[in-house]
């Protein structure tokens, strides 16, 4: 019979385990054959997201998904286990185990998965492991939000640049306007002038003749 310390020491650990089973989301994932430079490099990769991984012992983690409701989980928990877990990202723990469960499909397999207090079988675990990370989503959603509004600004410079066109048409119009009204104007007095001149000639002309004719 374990000792009083042995199992103070195991429902520490539980208890850990319940804590740990309230955060935002985690995957369990069956390791096997997993080499050790493989395990290392996936560790690096969850510290770097802020991911909890560690291997965990099936029979404490039963009385752990028991005391947040999990139960449903239990069928999952035989042979080797590991859970990843993040209190940052939900999506984190299921895209980095789906990477590493797609190099390494003989070895490395999604068992099932929760988030936010609900439980995901290893169909949807692959599907939330297919959203874009957070700064790609904020981006596309940034994105999105300008698209309306850059469309507004090219149609209105459109159409300002398209209603220019008419205003310098009138303008030069205008212009042909003045100077056809100008020369309407003169007409008249250069007419006068020209028949002045015809005038002035026939009397000349006339005072000659008498002179002839003296």
């Amino acid at each position: 019979m374990p000792s009083a310390k042995v199992l103070n020491e195991k429902k520490q650990i539980v208890n850990d385990m319940t804590e740990r089973l309230k955060c935002k989301a985690g995957v369990f994932v069956d390791y096997k054959g997993i080499t050790v430079v493989e395990d290392t490099e996936m560790r690096v990769k969850m510290r770097e997201l802020d991911i909890e991984y560690n291997v965990i012992k099936n029979s404490l983690m039963k009385f752990a998904i028991k005391n947040v409701g999990f139960d449903a989980l239990e069928e999952f928990l035989v042979g080797t286990t590991s859970l990843a877990t993040s209190n940052d990202d939900p999506i984190a723990p299921a895209r980095v185990v789906r990477e590493f469960a797609d190099k390494l499909p003989k070895y490395f397999e999604i068992k099932a998965g929760f988030m936010d207090g609900k439980i995901m079988t290893a169909e949807e675990v692959n599907s939330l492991a297919r959203i874009p990370p957070l700064p790609v989503l904020q981006a596309q959603l940034l994105g999105t939000m300008l698209a309306p509004i850059t469309s507004l600004a090219i149609v209105l410079k459109a159409a300002a640049e398209k209603g220019g066109a008419p205003a310098d048409t009138d303008v030069d119009v205008s212009k042909k306007d003045e100077a056809s009204t100008e020369t309407k104007a003169d007409e008249p007095a250069a007419i006068e002038e020209k028949a002045t001149e015809t005038t002035e000639e026939i009397k000349e002309t006339q005072k000659v003749e008498n002179k002839e004719e003296e």
